[in-house]
């Protein structure tokens, strides 16, 4: 094995479609980044195969900053602790325990099952949206339980339209720093598995299909069509990647990023 990189920035998404939080530690469990996506809104007017709403419908959705009520209990399970090593698959905490306000952009707090909330989030997008809060036991991703991206393939994509990308676009859970790597090198992890810190396993399954949301810039909404144009045209659509832990552990901010050899 060898190391190929650092842990840039961990970060989960609490809300579905909503800001994302950066963390300095993560649990990594087999259903995913621990809290991340354990809430959504379905919309009675999406597709019965992805019935969310999300940014997609209501760019505002990204300017929503939701946390967690009580932040010390929604870092791991609690019925583990890095003395027990992680060993069992874990059984999430009370749903007491992970509840979850959400700051409006205008600044008012709300908690994320309020109606309130909901006639906020319709306020401005066809009223054929009916919204109906979802909780789950696991991250309610697009795809697999985890994403990985790289910083130097947001610069590369940076360079290649001529303008600084922000990573946030991409809402990976795990940013990863590749050193001296051309953008991409991620691609190459495909079929692999890589140790994060001293614990955590995560086998890479298959490059990430890009949509609409990497247009959307993470503070102001404003659409750079530009950017899923070159991911179109030079990338087959993709970038970063998604993976499955398969070794359950902790995550930190500046963990190393071991490539695990091939069986």
């Amino acid at each position: 094995m060898s190391v190929i990189g650092k842990v840039d920035s961990l970060w989960r998404y609490p809300v579905k479609s909503m800001r994302g939080e950066e963390l300095d530690e993560a649990f990594a469990g087999f259903s995913g980044i621990y809290g991340d996506r354990l809430f959504a809104f379905t919309s009675s007017a999406s597709p019965k195969g992805f019935p969310y709403f999300t940014a997609r419908e209501q760019h505002r959705l990204l300017q929503y900053r939701p946390r967690f009520r009580h932040p010390d209990k929604a870092v791991r399970p609690t019925n583990l602790t890095e003395a027990e090593g992680m060993g069992a698959n874990p059984v999430w905490a009370d749903p007491s325990e992970l509840m979850v306000d959400v700051e409006t952009p205008d600044g008012r707090t709300v908690a994320v099952d309020d109606p309130a909330l909901v006639d906020r989030l319709r306020s401005d997008v066809d009223q054929k949206h009916q919204l109906t809060l979802r909780r789950s036991e696991r991250a309610m991703t697009d795809c697999r339980p985890v994403s990985i991206f790289s910083l130097q393939s947001a610069r590369q994509l940076g360079e290649e339209i001529g303008t600084q990308i922000d990573k946030r676009r991409f809402r990976a859970n795990i940013y990863v720093d590749l050193g001296s790597a051309q953008g991409f090198a991620e691609n190459e992890f495909v079929g692999r598995s890589v140790r994060i810190g001293p614990r955590a396993v995560v086998t890479i399954l298959e490059r990430d299909p890009r949509c609409v949301m990497i247009t959307l810039d993470p503070d102001t909404t404003e659409k750079t069509p530009a950017i899923l144009k070159k991911v179109a045209q030079a990338h087959q659509g993709m970038a970063g990647v998604y993976g499955a832990v398969i070794i359950e552990g902790m995550l930190h901010k500046g963990d190393s990023v071991e490539l695990l050899e091939s069986i």
